[in-house]
């Protein structure tokens, strides 16, 4: 499998893992990844990540925060040689609740880097700063964005 097919399916992975409320299993894809999130905070590795999502995402009885995160236009540049690689990209998450009607609920782009250890691509940095549009979020997130 090319470098370029095992970073994308490292993006869509988090979004399979993060609809299906496995938080535990999406903080560990950051196992030793610097992010930086919408405030601009920076955080390091799973268990800050699994703190980060545990604090902000609302899960629903069914066991999910009942969304889509939708990954799209991934512009991935690989460095074989150093080991390393980044991606560009945009996300859209839709959600429906009992009191929310299916819509897009924010949307936004994706800077990640990546490196390759013992032959496995895992992320590196990610920024989630890049929130563009907001939508009604109040039945996503446990705190109030702006």
């Amino acid at each position: 499998m090319s470098p370029e097919t095992h970073i994308a399916n490292l993006l869509y992975r988090y979004a399979e893992l993060m609809d299906a409320g496995r938080l535990p299993e999406v903080a560990a894809l950051f196992d030793k990844a610097r992010v930086r999130m919408a405030d601009g905070k920076e955080v390091e590795g799973s268990a800050a990540m699994l703190e980060q999502w545990q604090a902000f995402v609302r899960i629903y009885p069914c066991g999910t925060p009942r969304t889509r995160h939708v990954v799209t236009n991934p512009i991935i540049e690989v460095d074989q040689a150093a080991g390393t690689a980044t991606c560009r990209s945009y996300y859209t998450v839709f959600q429906q609740t009992p009191e929310l009607p299916l819509q897009a609920i924010c949307m936004g782009r994706y800077h990640d880097s990546f490196v390759c250890v013992d032959g496995a691509w895992r992320f590196a940095t990610r920024d989630y700063s890049m929130l563009d549009y907001l939508g009604d979020l109040s039945q996503h997130l446990l705190l109030p964005v702006s």
